[in-house]
């Protein structure tokens, strides 16, 4: 007999028993060397089995869910009378089975003896081989003997693995069971697959003086082995069963050009097509989508240069480049607006760039106030005025509020213009702007720099930076007063010399500053800062006062702006 399996196939051999002795519908043996009329007429099918022409029971096709069961329709007689004892019996079938796929194997296949062909549990799931029922009881009508060709690992059911053998007698487990296989004649096992498409022979003998039940398989043509692959023993109540005729046994067809093959052939088709559908979905939709991206950054980014433009623009700053730099211009990163635009804050800058942007910028006061030809006073030197390049070099910006006076001297203006934090006492009190009132907002730049906290801090109680570094100063921990966000990467030496240096700077006396010439030597280590301590600075009355000097600052600024620094707000 040949079985074709793809997901479940069931292979029934129905015996009835408790005949009468006179029964002459009873038939002792039978043999079916392949399955050609008029012989097929005492087979039932069920489901989708179906007889070959060319002599093949298939008992299911390619097809998932698939059932197929074939009985022998006529009474076997098992006992003399009703209460008698179970008489030996013997049986031997040949099958094959084709999964096409390994991965959709169905459960296996079964060879059975029953009261009757009509199962009450025959639409039990998958697992139980559509034999037994988890919750049928036990009677006379459904006492079942089966043999099992299990090709699933069912944990539940306690199976060995998903190629077994195993004896069934009234329930879902197994009472013996080994891997499929058999014993040839030096004592050695040999596996047996039993979805490998082959043909294979079983045999099943029942000794009813014993009542032991062996298993027994092969391959195709090859002598039954001595040693059974499978006992129990079990009261069934020695005659073997008749040999079958090998050589009359139809061959095998070939499933490729068959409908079943077709059917998975068709399922495996539209599987990979969706697959391959989708995926192609996926591509085009990511390449519209990776398109429209780019052409809608192009366009947010497009920009326009107006003639003059085109005389700086290896030096122009982009848009994207400013775009990304400030986050896409949030206002969460936004430190402050004035007249020429806003001032967003960037990335924390080093030790070494900050040292750098100092000296930048010194060079640049420098040059203003002794290297050219005329005097510059810039008049409004903050942190915000302080533009850097690629390099992160300073360059002093904004001269808004710059006058021209020559060398020797003094401006005629006694407007106080500048920014809060940063204007000098002498400036407020006479109005007057000097070389000295701009060394004073250059001296609250480096504090401003190097501690990474605003000229003023409104927040607490109007404390003024000169006075809050003066005063770790005066305590002997000047460095307490650095930026903590410096960490441990700096120079201890050059930090404390900075913000002595602008401690100096700063001096409410304008004789006590020092020329910008004198700051380029301190900073380029030209020239040692002098010996300076904190009592040096009480006799000429540095000190503003916190409150009081800020409400002097508030009486001569009513023409002026209040604005951060580059490191905590903008112009």
């Amino acid at each position: 007999m040949f079985v074709k399996l793809l997901t479940i196939v069931f292979f029934f051999v129905c015996l009835l028993s408790q005949l009468q002795k006179s029964s002459s519908q009873s038939l002792d043996n039978f043999t079916y060397n392949g399955f050609y009329p008029p012989l097929t007429a005492n087979i039932t099918l069920q489901g989708i089995a179906s007889v070959t022409p060319t002599g093949l029971l298939m008992l299911t096709g390619f097809r998932r869910l698939e059932t197929g069961q074939a009985f022998y329709n006529q009474p076997i007689r098992f006992k003399d009378s009703p209460n008698g004892t179970v008489s030996s019996f013997s049986t031997t079938f040949v099958f094959a089975i084709d999964a096409q796929l390994d991965t959709l194997s169905g459960h296996g296949i079964a060879f059975v003896v029953a009261p009757n062909f009509v199962l009450p549990v025959a639409n039990s799931s998958s697992e139980h081989l559509g034999i037994f029922s988890p919750n049928i009881t036990r009677n006379e009508t459904n006492d079942i003997f089966a043999v099992e060709l299990n090709t699933i690992h069912n944990t539940e059911h306690t199976d060995i693995n998903d190629n077994t053998i195993g004896i069934n007698i009234n329930g879902l487990y197994p009472v013996k069971s080994s891997p499929a296989g058999y014993w040839n004649e030096t004592g050695q096992f040999n596996n047996l697959t039993l979805n490998s498409e082959e043909r294979m022979q079983v045999w099943v003998d029942y000794d009813g003086f014993t009542h032991r039940i062996n298993v027994t398989m092969s391959p195709f043509n090859h002598d039954k082995p001595t040693k059974p692959l499978v006992s129990a023993v079990r009261d069934l109540s020695p005659g073997e069963a008749p040999p079958l005729d090998l050589q009359r046994l139809p061959k095998l067809p070939e499933f490729s050009d068959e409908g079943g093959s077709s059917g998975v052939g068709i399922t495996v088709f539209v599987v990979l097509f969706i697959v391959v559908l989708i995926i192609t979905l996926l591509f085009i939709f990511s390449i519209i989508f990776l398109v429209r991206f780019i052409l809608r950054r192009r366009r947010k980014f497009a920009e326009k240069l107006e003639d003059w433009e085109t005389e700086f623009k290896k030096n122009r700053l982009k848009f994207k480049d400013l775009y990304y730099a400030t986050n896409g211009f949030k206002e969460k990163n936004l430190l402050g607006s004035g007249g020429f635009g806003s001032v967003y804050k960037e990335v924390t800058l080093d030790w070494k760039q900050r040292i750098a942007i100092i000296k930048g910028v010194a060079s640049a006061l420098f040059f203003l106030h002794d290297d050219w030809e005329q005097v510059v006073i810039h008049r409004d030197i903050k942190a915000s005025n302080v533009i850097l390049d690629a390099e992160y070099n300073g360059r002093l910006g904004d001269f808004g509020l710059a006058r021209l006076c020559g060398h020797g001297t003094d401006l005629q203006t006694t407007r106080v213009a500048g920014t809060w934090g940063y204007l000098a006492p002498d400036l407020m009190r006479t109005g007057k702007a000097t070389t000295a009132t701009d060394v004073f907002a250059f001296g609250v730049l480096l504090l401003e720099v190097a501690c990474g906290r605003r000229p003023i801090e409104i927040d607490y109680e109007c404390v003024l930076l000169v006075d809050w570094v003066f005063e770790f100063w005066n305590v002997g921990n000047i460095l307490d007063a650095k930026d903590p966000s410096l960490g441990t990467e700096y120079d201890q030496r050059e930090v404390e010399m900075v913000l002595k240096l602008g401690l100096l700077c700063s001096h409410s006396n304008p004789q006590a500053r020092p020329t910008m010439r004198q700051v380029l030597h301190y900073l380029s280590g030209d020239a040692m800062l002098p010996d300076l301590s904190p009592l040096d600075f009480h006799g000429s009355e540095m000190m503003l006062g916190t409150h009081h000097g800020l409400c002097e600052i508030g009486m001569f600024t009513s023409g002026s702006s209040m604005v951060d620094s580059v490191l905590y707000g903008g112009r």
